[in-house]
């Protein structure tokens, strides 16, 4: 992945140089090639900020999370599913004050001083988790994320930001790229979005997943410094323990929950093999070691058997994709408690776009073991969560709440939903003291965090609801404040 388009602009001053003994090191040039970059960035920026500003997304968002609720909020009427049972709880009513669920009262228990909302004939359930999101890069096409300015990159994940919580996720865990300054502003309030639990960049070995660069980069000269992905913190490489522990201990110190280390090949790169396993086993445990001693874990990328049973023995605590599991892996995740987050890869027209041949093939053999993942998940009763890694792909995002429809195949209506709300938020609980939120996630409880869609008909019964969150969403609560509100309001 490459942000080149000041670069072409060296390219050509190093071109008209070059003849003369290689002048692009020159402080003139540099200079010159400094006021390029800056000029393109301000423009980018400065567009993309127009072009954020007027986006119709913005006015489908309630002004009203951007100031406190001034008094204790009933949702009245409604029936419950509280992430955890099978069943709809029926009589409760929800409390919210200070962006929690301060009580669940009986229906004839009279609240005084409360704005109430009627949800009669809805489901009031928790706001959803996607547990493998990428936020600056779920929504944007690979040719302009190669070629586009990052700041234009962060204004687009923004703007993404309020249509995913508009689609009723309340809560991502990032899983690769620079959210901390989304993140920060996401919190403050100052723009709509979901939660995010940052990983940073993803840790890779050179010529590994995360490993950007292309072949004429190579090998890398002391002069050249980081590769572009790397300055835009999307990746960082690391070769030997020492890195290895130096670029850990640089995510976890801008802020990082749990750390994001690359075991294996994938598909959207393009020099490493899907069957590689990538970092040694003493890398491996510097990673996790480091995070151990701030108190959170290490998630490892891997789809193959051998990759998932080096990250597993060496202490990573969260396999991410692992399509091509064996049983012994599996059984391995089971033993050691470890959780299994699984994305429905299905080699669907729901999958993020690939131009080579080899890429689809290999989305294909995922695919297979997509389904045996799942069955084997199921029958080792692994602790499985559930993820979109929507990447590259800016239709893809709109069916993020489809994609968790899906896994109702292996697990049932009740399932699903559990996996995508008390589940996740189980999962997130292992960032310990290096969680961003002090609070419970995932559930409908006294105390928990007031993250709540109003769901209109039942999704327990037709999980399908979800996939359609501007039709069936009637109202989506994060934190107490409220996102989307079509329901009737009584004073």
């Amino acid at each position: 992945m490459r942000w080149v388009k000041a670069h072409k602009y060296q390219h050509l001053l190093h071109g008209a140089f070059h003849g003369a003994g290689c002048a692009c090191m020159r402080p003139e040039v540099q200079n010159v090639c400094a006021r390029i970059e800056h000029a393109i960035s301000r423009r980018t920026l400065l567009g993309g900020l127009a072009a954020l500003i007027s986006a119709p997304a913005l006015g489908t968002i309630s002004p009203a999370f951007a100031q406190p609720a001034s008094r204790p909020t009933l949702l009245r009427n409604g029936r419950i599913f509280d992430g955890v049972s099978s069943t709809l709880l029926e009589g409760r009513n929800i409390l919210v004050d200070d962006g929690r669920i301060k009580a669940m009262p009986g229906a004839d228990e009279t609240v005084a001083d409360a704005e109430i909302i009627d949800c009669t004939g809805k489901t009031l359930m928790p706001g959803l988790i996607d547990a493998h999101w990428h936020t600056l890069l779920a929504a944007i096409p690979l040719t302009v994320a190669m070629t586009a300015d990052v700041a234009y990159l962060h204004l687009v994940a923004a703007e993404e930001a309020q249509k995913t919580i508009l689609r009723g996720f309340t809560t991502v865990r990032d899983m690769g790229g620079p959210s901390f300054a989304l993140k920060r502003a996401i919190d403050e309030n100052r723009i709509a979005g979901p939660r995010i639990f940052p990983s940073g960049a993803m840790i890779s070995q050179t010529s590994g997943h995360g490993d950007f660069r292309s072949r004429r980069e190579l090998p890398r000269a002391f002069e050249m410094g980081m590769s572009d992905a790397e300055k835009a913190g999307i990746s960082a490489i690391a070769d030997g323990v020492p890195e290895v522990l130096r670029r850990t201990r640089e995510q976890l110190m801008l802020g990082a929950s749990q750390v994001k280390i690359m075991v294996g090949g994938g598909v959207s790169s393009l020099y490493d093999p899907l069957d590689s396993i990538q970092f040694t086993r003493e890398e491996v445990r510097a990673a996790v070691e480091a995070t151990s001693d701030w108190g959170t874990y290490v998630c490892a990328h891997v789809y193959t058997a051998p990759g998932i049973k080096r990250a597993l023995s060496n202490g990573v605590r969260c396999i991410e994709h692992g399509q091509l599991a064996d049983e012994e892996a599996v059984r391995q995740m089971a033993d050691t408690g470890a959780w299994w987050s699984i994305q429905p890869f299905l080699a669907d027209d729901d999958s993020n776009p690939k131009s080579l041949p080899e890429q689809r093939a290999m989305q294909e053999l995922i695919a297979e073991g997509t389904v045996r993942a799942f069955d084997l998940g199921r029958d080792f009763k692994v602790k499985m969560a559930w993820g979109t890694d929507i990447l590259f792909n800016p239709a893809g995002t709109r069916t993020q709440g489809k994609q968790l429809a899906k896994t109702a195949r292996w697990l049932g209506n009740d399932g699903a939903l559990r996996m995508a709300t008390s589940g996740n938020g189980e999962l997130l609980a292992l960032s310990g003291g290096r969680s961003p939120y002090r609070g419970q996630i995932g559930v409908l409880s006294p105390n928990a965090y007031a993250d709540i869609l109003a769901i209109d008909g039942n999704p327990l019964e037709d999980i399908s609801l979800i996939s359609d969150p501007e039709k069936n969403m009637k109202l989506i609560m994060k934190d107490g404040r409220i996102y989307k509100n079509t329901l009737a309001d009584q004073r």
